[in-house]
């Protein structure tokens, strides 16, 4: 049997027995074929002594079970790692970042303790699904959105917590952003309630995020200071009606005032939805059968990113591929959201050439028909497609095993998108590095743009230290560049918080003096983020 670096044999067999009793033989895991369960499928160790590995699994169904396991686990000094559901895969899935960790698997808490249509509100348990809190929604009718990730498998609490993003209004599609309150215990078994649910019988929980004094929310996100058990969430009331519309323009530069036109008009609500950019003089579009990744084009976009576009834009036209696309989205009234479009098309038409298709104005809610049709994601649907483009599929052939994701966020502005290419190139040409020939960002953000770059894993270690190697030498390439990662999976995460260095690390400082302060035992989570208890300093073995 595995078990935790530091533990004796005794003592953690005692450790045991008392989870048991708490649990029940039935939901306490120890056995290699349970714990193969937890491993990471996407690891970029797999197989080797760096893989994090658990050394046994515990499945609260209740808040009191969960602070008793914490008691214990304070009591004999055993590291835990709290997943909702450890459906994180490319950022560690189910895995501990501490190897030997005790994983406290929160799957059966899968309560939706209140839906609040007349508010747009929702109180969840960590282990209830997007798919869950949809099929609560559509069986009772109610007049409420999700916003979802690719994958609808993984839990609200867990995604967001992780700061992960969607595909609806900006207020929602950050999922952190769109929390009110949560309950949470603390690294000592104590139970603590966030914003408003400090007030004992509190009626506004999940309508006001702050109540008295500092908050205290974020220090719960991607961090290792407790478990939350519960957490409130701000939905999206359901729309009138849908509708997107299409600016392309022909020069490479026109990019600039593209972006700057877009953040005016989505930071002053006019469109909401999340924008997606494409570049089809490029080959880069949405239609993949419309791609063109010839020779002829790579040496062009080359050019391009080396400060000559005119052969690309000229070469664009004869093909009647502009340079670049942006479509945007509209929810809300069926009447209004067509003069959003026309006001949008105004402030567009200011770059020279620019050129506009109208798209169908959709009513809601959907038929099941539609339902088949349309991009889910965009209208609160989960769903589990993703994987066929980005997993082993007809798709997708080949001997990968999964991923890995390298995310910068920069600037929303189109003189950063063309900073951030120069560095990638300097990266594939110089360094090796294989990243695409040129990178488009994603807009999940309401004022700044992310990549997303997914290396695979497989099951060949020399592939996988490759794969290692490249990924860490683009996170300092970018940061050098002033682009820093906003996630991460464990394998990366001592690196990545390294790069946060103002001031001498003084943003990890305080992060470990708050860790010191309220796990002194350090069995919360030790290392995720890289944030190390005092005993593991400097960075442990692994």
């Amino acid at each position: 049997m595995r078990k935790p670096p530091g533990v004796s044999d005794q003592d953690f067999a005692t450790a045991l027995g008392q989870f048991e009793s708490v649990v029940g033989r039935r939901w306490l895991f120890t056995g290699d074929e349970d714990l193969d369960l937890y491993r990471d499928a996407f690891s970029p160790y797999w197989g080797e002594a760096e893989e994090r590995r658990a050394s046994a699994a515990v499945a609260p169904d209740r808040v009191g079970q969960v602070q008793d396991i914490v008691r214990i686990a304070n009591r004999f000094r055993i590291p835990l790692y709290p997943i909702s559901t450890g459906r994180d895969l490319g950022y560690g899935g189910s895995a501990p970042t501490y190897t030997g960790s005790v994983v406290v698997d929160l799957k059966r808490m899968n309560r939706v303790l209140e839906v609040n249509e007349r508010n747009a509100s929702a109180l969840l348990e960590p282990g209830v699904s997007y798919f869950d809190l949809y099929q609560y929604i559509q069986e009772r009718g109610l007049k409420v959105w999700l916003d979802v990730p690719d994958p609808g498998w993984g839990s609200p609490i867990g995604n967001s917590l992780d700061r992960g993003g969607g595909y609806t209004m900006p207020a929602f599609r950050m999922h952190f952003d769109s929390h009110c309150g949560m309950e949470v215990v603390l690294p000592n078994g104590e139970l603590m309630r966030t914003g408003m649910g400090a007030l004992p019988g509190s009626k506004s929980w999940q309508e006001f995020k702050w109540s008295f004094g500092p908050w205290v929310d974020g220090l719960f996100s991607q961090s290792s200071l407790g478990i939350v058990t519960k957490m409130g969430f701000w939905l999206m009331p359901q729309p009138e009606a849908y509708l997107t519309g299409t600016v392309s323009v022909a020069r490479y530069a026109d990019l600039i005032p593209l972006i700057d036109t877009l953040n005016y008009l989505e930071n002053s609500s006019i469109t909401n939805g999340m924008p997606e950019l494409w570049s089809p003089a490029m080959g880069i579009t949405a239609d993949a059968e419309a791609a063109s990744d010839t020779a002829e084009v790579r040496a062009l976009v080359e050019q391009a990113i080396d400060g000559n576009a005119e052969p690309l834009e000229a070469s664009g036209a004869r093909r009647k591929r502009p340079v670049w696309t942006l479509r945007i989205k509209f929810y809300g009234p069926a009447r209004t959201v067509p003069l959003q479009w026309e006001f949008s098309k105004e402030r567009f038409a200011q770059i020279r050439g620019a050129t506009f298709t109208d798209g169908t104005l959709i009513r809601l809610p959907l038929t099941e028909a539609q339902k088949a049709q349309v991009p889910k994601a965009e209208f609160g649907i989960p769903a589990l497609s993703i994987w066929s483009r980005i997993s082993r599929s007809e798709q997708s052939p080949g001997e990968h095993y999964g991923h890995q994701g390298f995310s910068p966020i920069i600037p929303r502005s189109g003189e950063a998108i063309f900073a951030a290419n120069r560095v990638f190139a300097e990266a594939r040409r110089q360094h090796g590095i294989g990243v695409p020939l040129y990178s488009i960002p994603y807009f999940f953000w309401h004022r700044a743009l992310m990549f997303i770059f997914l290396w695979p894993t497989s099951r060949d270690r020399a592939e996988n230290a490759k794969s290692r190697t490249a990924l860490m030498d683009l996170v300092r390439l970018a940061a050098k560049a002033g682009f820093g990662e906003y996630r991460a999976a464990p394998a990366y995460q001592d690196l990545i918080m390294s790069t946060y260095s103002f001031n001498n690390h003084a943003l990890l400082h305080f992060h470990e003096t708050l860790k010191d302060a309220v796990d002194p035992n350090g069995i919360m989570s030790p290392g995720r983020y890289g944030v190390w208890p005092r005993h593991l300093r400097p960075r442990p073995p692994q």
